[in-house]
């Protein structure tokens, strides 16, 4: 196995059990210990840890070992509310840029989605990657690049988090195609908005959960 493939797993894996709040903030990730459990060097956890703390999931502590940072209630509002609307406007201009081709495509993804045997989070982010290329930025796709990196464990998990989260995500999916199909970029932004705005409330819930869970000296 190469050392990119054993940092992907090992960033997957470390990112699903933070954001399920199975690792709590506070919790040390050592090197050697976390090397030692997926069985490989330290080579691959070290670049696993770093793509960790760019994404803001974990953060270097006393002499400089790394540990899983708290998440605030106001950092992710931040950061989903750039999101949805950098995410916002690339649906509007998708609506109105978007060749047949890409259309055609968007579609299919949407139609994937609806299968209840579908990897619904990768879906998800197909979806959004479609609208993000139909828009035709390169400035603005370029700016959402850090963004996706650091919320995209949190968009994934509140699939897991609510289990209706995913009915409701296809219906806004659906309405919002309908409106880029029909070329009509306010309303593809305004759905899109939305959208994002659902995602944070069910993030913002599921952190609730955790800090209600955690220990008292950890708080």
């Amino acid at each position: 196995m190469t050392v990119a493939r054993s940092a992907d797993q090992i960033h997957a894996a470390l990112s699903r059990q933070i954001v399920a709040g199975q690792l709590r903030p506070g919790d040390p990730l050592a090197e050697t210990a976390l090397a030692a459990r997926f069985g490989v060097s330290r080579t691959p956890t070290r670049e696993a840890l770093h793509r960790l703390a760019t994404e803001g999931l974990v953060e270097r502590g006393p002499r400089r070992a790394f540990l899983v940072r708290r998440m605030s209630p106001e950092v992710l509002r931040d950061l989903f509310e750039a999101l949805g609307e950098l995410e916002a406007l690339c649906a509007s201009l998708a609506a109105h840029r978007m060749t047949p081709i890409e259309r055609a495509a968007l579609e299919a993804i949407l139609a994937e989605g609806e299968d209840p045997e579908a990897d619904y989070a990768a879906v998800n982010r197909r979806f959004h990657d479609a609208l993000r290329s139909g828009g035709q930025n390169v400035v603005l796709s370029g700016m959402l690049d850090d963004l996706n990196r650091r919320s995209m464990p949190w968009r994934s998990a509140q699939f897991e988090a609510q289990p209706d989260r995913m009915d409701s995500s296809r219906a806004e999916h659906r309405a919002i195609v309908q409106a880029v199909l029909a070329q009509d970029g306010t309303q593809a932004a305004a759905l899109m908005r939305a959208h994002m705005a659902a995602s944070l409330g069910v993030v913002l819930e599921m952190l609730t959960r955790h800090a209600e869970q955690e220990p008292t000296h950890a708080r």
